[in-house]
């Protein structure tokens, strides 16, 4: 398919994909990377600098060149928009059709409409996201399933703040000059230009959440981008609001920084627990067996250098006026009563435990999680909308404190744990190379994420050789043993194999190499991904 401009889009047309991939939305994204392509690329390659100095044994810790703006503490934050100062429960999900109308009917707040982990960055899952925001704002979403049941949204829907592909990510159906898009500036732009002044007009607004930052480079380079596009748009500035998600080990020594930097349109940041541990064994993993992590499931918010990210989190946010989110319940409903009331008690716990530390929202990942959530908020706030005026001053958090892994207490892993990670891991793959970003597995709602901790996890227990739980060592051998294992197991229930042998590649590819690869959706397995949905 091509356009009479610089864009190429590979991607296959589909009904109504001409409402979003319009001349005017698609010479707007070209404007947005002949101004901002380039210095993303050049963060990118910082990104790798930074990496290689601390794998290195360079030092992590809160930057000396930016202690004023640390200390200053008269500048705050644009701080919520419309629709966006009461977000004690939040949901997130892919912007498939069903889920947009789950979502938005749930109960919830807030509706994190998520184009990055929780999406397969298939060509179809991308425009029909954006055709599916288009409708909802414009209320003609309404789904019927082949059983008959309708599904329409109701008079108060949640409030949808879009999440667009981390910087990392390239476009690969889409070619601007003959090269591959930036993801982020697709799902941002499109969004953009199609759905920011239906929601201004709506009373709401113009919402994004902001994955994977390293640095306050990378805010500074998103608040550049909002700038530029609402100028283009004719959006008065400082419409747009963002919340960032401080998910790397080296965003969180730069919290004030990155707020600073997006001041105008920030409006609060958020505690993503897997992919801040997966960006602590990415940046810290070569640095021996101190940072060797235990199982996954001991990985708890109550961990003490957990909780030094998740009290520094609030009390930054609320001394600038900015919404602290917490973190992810991803338990989905189950059959046995006994198990979903074992689920329940564990959100609850956890919902409670951030409200009491100050946190003004947090996420679910199922409807039925959103009153459990909301109850464990409401017992807090009461009728307040958030808790900004509880400024955490009893905390205080170093550097050391951010990376006290030795201060564990789950013990050594297990070779339960090493089963686990490589059952997961494969799993969601599967799933994911299908075109499924949002999978459920042995009770959890699961996105890229849990891959990425999964993997890395195995990289580095079998990389130093660690000693489990029970005197044995994690191997490659023992890691290809449980590979083989799992994928026999997935074969005979009825899994595809091509798919799950393409899983198996990936996830011995990246959890066997030399070096632990950076991310498992880029370079290759992008491409790869492009060719199953095109021999599909």
């Amino acid at each position: 398919m091509s356009h009479p401009s610089r864009i190429e889009v590979l991607g296959e047309h589909e009904d109504r994909f001409d409402e979003i991939l319009t001349p005017e939305a698609l010479a707007f994204l070209t404007r947005l990377h002949d101004r901002f392509a380039r210095r993303r690329t050049e963060l990118l390659a910082e990104r790798d600098r930074r990496r290689a100095e601390l794998a290195a044994g360079a030092g992590l810790g809160f930057r000396p060149g930016t202690r004023a703006v640390r200390e200053d503490l008269t500048w705050r934050v644009a701080g919520a928009g419309p629709g966006l100062v009461d977000r004690r429960v939040e949901i997130t999900g892919p912007p498939e059709r069903r889920m947009t109308v789950n979502a938005l009917n749930s109960g919830a707040r807030v509706w994190l409409a998520d184009f990055e982990d929780a999406t397969s960055p298939t060509w179809h899952n991308l425009v029909s996201g954006q055709l599916n925001l288009v409708d909802a704002i414009e209320r003609r979403i309404d789904d019927t399933t082949p059983e008959g049941r309708r599904y329409r949204v109701g008079d108060t829907p949640a409030t949808i703040v879009v999440r667009p592909r981390g910087w990392h990510l390239d476009e690969q159906h889409l070619l601007i000059d003959g090269r591959p898009a930036v993801g982020a500036l697709v799902d941002f732009g499109l969004y953009l230009f199609h759905c920011g002044r239906r929601q201004i007009e709506r009373g709401s607004g113009p919402y994004f959440y902001l994955p994977k930052l390293e640095n306050h480079l990378e805010a500074r380079l998103w608040n550049d981008v909002f700038t530029f596009a609402q100028a283009e748009l004719g959006i008065p500035y400082g419409t747009v609001r963002a919340t960032v998600l401080i998910e790397t080990i080296t965003a969180a020594f730069e919290m004030d920084e990155i707020l600073h930097e997006l001041r105008d349109h920030a409006a609060g940041l958020n505690a993503g627990r897997w992919d801040y541990l997966f960006s602590l064994i990415k940046n810290l993993a070569h640095r021996g067996p101190r940072f060797v992590l235990p199982d996954r499931a001991t990985l708890t918010m109550t961990q003490p250098f957990m909780r030094a990210y998740t009290d520094l989190l609030v009390r930054t946010c609320h001394r600038r006026g900015a919404h602290a989110i917490g973190g992810m319940a991803a338990a989905i409903p189950q059959r046995d009563p006994a198990a979903n009331e074992t689920a329940l008690t564990g959100v609850r716990a956890d919902k409670e435990r951030e409200a009491g530390d100050g946190f003004d929202g947090s996420w679910v990942a199922h409807p039925a999680l959103v009153a459990t959530c909301r109850t464990a908020f409401d017992a807090v706030l009461g009728d307040r909308p958030h808790q900004l005026d509880r400024t955490r001053e009893d905390v205080e958090v170093t550097a050391a404190d951010l990376l006290a892994v030795h201060r564990l207490s789950a013990g050594l892993p297990t070779e339960q744990g090493v089963r686990s990670n490589v059952a997961v891991a494969l799993r969601y793959l599967v799933a994911w190379l299908g075109g499924s970003g949002a999978v459920a597995v042995f009770g959890l709602m699961e996105d890229v994420a849990t891959a990425e901790i999964a993997r890395c996890q195995i990289w580095q227990w079998q990389h130093h050789c660690s000693r489990l739980a029970g005197g044995s060592l994690a191997t490659p051998d023992l890691v290809r043993r449980l590979i083989d294992r799992e994928r026999a197991t997935l074969l005979a229930e009825g899994s595809d194999p091509v798919l799950v042998d393409d899983a198996v590649r990936i996830l011995e590819d990246t959890a066997l190499a030399a070096d632990l690869p950076a991310f498992l959706t880029t370079g290759a397995y992008a491409r790869h991904l492009v060719r199953i949905r095109t021999a599909a």
